[in-house]
């Protein structure tokens, strides 16, 4: 497998992680308003997961995000003057 190929396998692989815990917070977002909790401890566990998903999904993003360096800059070759 080339290098690019590798690339974008482990992007691929990536945004499918990003996807199912997307869904996953997205269900448990879903059931919190099931219960019948008082709206502060809504409005904590609600904080909790939302900190819970930036944790999770943001390394991921960030790292599809990246720009990839292939080769060093080209140095400039500059002659002492004497």
């Amino acid at each position: 497998m080339s290098r690019d190929d590798q690339r974008r396998a482990v992007r691929q692989v990536r945004e499918g992680l990003i996807e199912q815990l997307e869904a996953l917070y997205r269900e448990a977002f879903d059931r919190i308003g099931t219960h019948d909790l008082g709206e502060g401890a809504i409005a904590r566990l609600t904080q909790l997961l939302l900190r819970s998903r930036e944790a999770a999904i943001t390394p991921l993003q960030e790292e599809i995000e990246a720009p990839v360096i292939t080769t060093a800059p080209a140095q400039s070759q500059k002659t002492p003057t004497p």
